[in-house]
Order: C-alpha cells, then sequence, then structure tokens
C-alpha cells in the first residue's frame, strides 16, 4: 500500500503540501505589501502628499526614471489607494501562489513595462503614481498564464476572473479623465508578456501509477507492475545449445519451458 505521505504529482510539478505551502508564502507576501503600501500612504497623507509628488514619475525626465520603483508604492489620495487595494491582493495572490519567487520576477516586469510606458508615452507635465499598472499586469498575467502552462485549473481560473473583472479594462483605454490609460496599458501588456516568459518550462510529467490498482504486490509489499511493463528476461539457449529463436515471447513461456525440462 502507498504511504499516506506519498502525493502523486500535479500538472504544476507541485504536490499538495507544496503547493499549500506555496499559497501560504503568497498570501503573507501580499499581505505585507498591502501594509507597506498603506503605511507608505498614512506618511504621505501626513506630509499633505508631498511624498507622491515627490516620488512619481514625470514624463521625459531622466531625473524621475528612479521613481519607476517607488511610484507603485504611492497613491494620490486615500480613495485612490481604497480602489487599488481590494483588485491588488486578489490577483496579486492569484499570480504568486503558484510560486513566489516567479511572481517577485513578474513583478519587476510590470514595473518596467508600466512605468516606461508612462515615462515614454504620457504628455504634459504630469505626476504618475499608484499600484494599478502592477493590478492590470496581474489580470493578464492570470488570465493567460493556464494557456501557456496548459493547466486546466489555472485556465479555469483565468476565465471566471477575467470574465468577473473585464469592466476594469474600460481605464486601459484613453478618455477616462484623471487615470493614466497609458500605465495600465502598460502592466497590461507585461502581465500578458509574462504568461509566456515565466511559463513552466519543465517537462509535462506522466500520471503515476497508484499501488494495489493494477493488482497484485511483490513479495516486498512493493506494487506490482502489470506484465507488460517488466524488464524483459534474456532468452534461453534451447534443449540442443543453440539458441532461442527469437521474436516475441509469451508471458507463460518461461513456466511451461521449466515444466518441460522436468518433462512434465
Amino acid at each position: 500500500m502507498a504511504s499516506p505521505h506519498d502525493h502523486a504529482p500535479t500538472g504544476s510539478g507541485l504536490d499538495p503540501a507544496q503547493m499549500i505551502a506555496e499559497a501560504r508564502r503568497a498570501f503573507f507576501v501580499m499581505f505585507g505589501f498591502l501594509c507597506l503600501v498603506w503605511v507608505t500612504q498614512l506618511v504621505n497623507w501626513l506630509l499633505d502628499g508631498q511624498v507622491a509628488m515627490m516620488h512619481g514619475i514625470r514624463p521625459h525626465d531622466p531625473d524621475t526614471l528612479g521613481y519607476l520603483l517607488t511610484a507603485p508604492f504611492l497613491h494620490v489620495n486615500w480613495q485612490h489607494l481604497e480602489g487599488n487595494s481590494g483588485p491588488l491582493f486578489v490577483f496579486g495572490f492569484l499570480a504568486a501562489y503558484r510560486g513566489v519567487r516567479k511572481f517577485l520576477g513578474l513583478t519587476a516586469l510590470l514595473v518596467v513595462t508600466s512605468g516606461m510606458t508612462v515615462w515614454l508615452f504620457q504628455d504634459g507635465d504630469t505626476v504618475t503614481v499608484g499600484a494599478s499598472g502592477l493590478v492590470y499586469g496581474y489580470i493578464g498575467y492570470v488570465v493567460l498564464r493556464g494557456l501557456f502552462d496548459r493547466n486546466l485549473i489555472d485556465s479555469l481560473i483565468g476565465l471566471v476572473m477575467g470574465a468577473s473583472f473585464a469592466y476594469v479594462l474600460i481605464a486601459a483605454v484613453p478618455g477616462t479623465p484623471g487615470v493614466s490609460w497609458l500605465g495600465h496599458f502598460g502592466g497590461l501588456a507585461g502581465g500578458l508578456a509574462g504568461a509566456w516568459i515565466f511559463r513552466d518550462r519543465r517537462p509535462r510529467q506522466p500520471a503515476a501509477l497508484s499501488a494495489g490498482s493494477t493488482g497484485s504486490t511483490g513479495s516486498d509489499g512493493a506494487p506490482a507492475l502489470p506484465p507488460q511493463s517488466r524488464p524483459a528476461k534474456p532468452a534461453r539457449a534451447g534443449k540442443q545449445g543453440g539458441p532461442a529463436p527469437a521474436g516475441p515471447v509469451s508471458p507463460r513461456a518461461d513456466l511451461l519451458k521449466e515444466l518441460d525440462d522436468l518433462g512434465l
């Protein structure tokens, strides 16, 4: 019998215990990220919004390129932060629960694609801050990840979440006042690209045999392999010392040969 601690491999290459551990890490990563964003907004509010004004992205200004790293943590006001917090946690968790290290790489990609799109193409003397670019990037990643990984569960999650939050894509098109649609578009494009870049490249594993499902067990308690999967025994010499005839051997050939040698 199989041990209760033995787990068949899943489509992602992780057993259930590993998946639970990764989901737990993803939860705490996103919870910590939200705490950091809210604490930053508290400091920004105490300083009358000067932190966001000083450390946001200004288009075409080389001095603000470093602020691509700080802009996702800053928000204009509490309403701006509240609007981002829910989708950020939900989609961030869904993007991270398959692996936190891969998620951190994805986040770095989204910071660059979202921020650089604003820096290169935004017009006017504006300052852009907010985690919206990350939110749109996580949405794009979650929607496409299952297709590239050929994972049914992730594909269903992407389909459901994409249909449920399709309305937010309105803010990723031009015309919404006071909203940097370029940052949203850059994040979404980065998320779609990230689904391909960070796809699961491990070879697909064949389904594991479950103990006791194919019949008897060996003398040591290990599950016996079916006859067609057992290693072939070397051909024996005939009665006259000549080589045994080539060709497929019947599963009962060895038994019949031994009975014949005994004269039975």
